[in-house]
């Protein structure tokens, strides 16, 4: 299939991509990622390696629709709750605050 990344054309094919991220470890995710086989991959990362592309060079929005027209399944970032002071140090004791 034919995909525009970073203003270049290339023509992925799922199993390409499948086979350019075997033996690839994924890196921990902090934003978009994708499961590519068993593993779950940033979706920078899956750019970085099937375009050969600097991952500056391309967004993450671009290498998901991509992934996704392969035929893929690609997973939003969800942010990590934020808790107060008293919330924080109750779990780390391992008990819930008083009111």
């Amino acid at each position: 299939m034919r995909c525009i990344i970073a203003n270049f054309p290339f023509d992925l094919l799922k199993k390409d991509v499948e086979q350019a991220m075997k033996g690839v470890r994924p890196e921990p995710v902090s934003g978009p990622s994708v499961s590519v086989g068993r593993r779950v991959y940033p979706v920078k990362q899956v750019g970085e390696v099937v375009t050969r592309q600097d991952r500056r060079d391309f967004t993450a929005g671009e290498m998901t629709r991509a992934l996704t027209r392969l035929g893929f399944t690609c997973h939003t970032a969800t942010p990590a709750a934020v808790l107060t002071p008293v919330q924080a140090a109750a779990e780390q004791l391992g008990g819930s605050p008083r009111p």
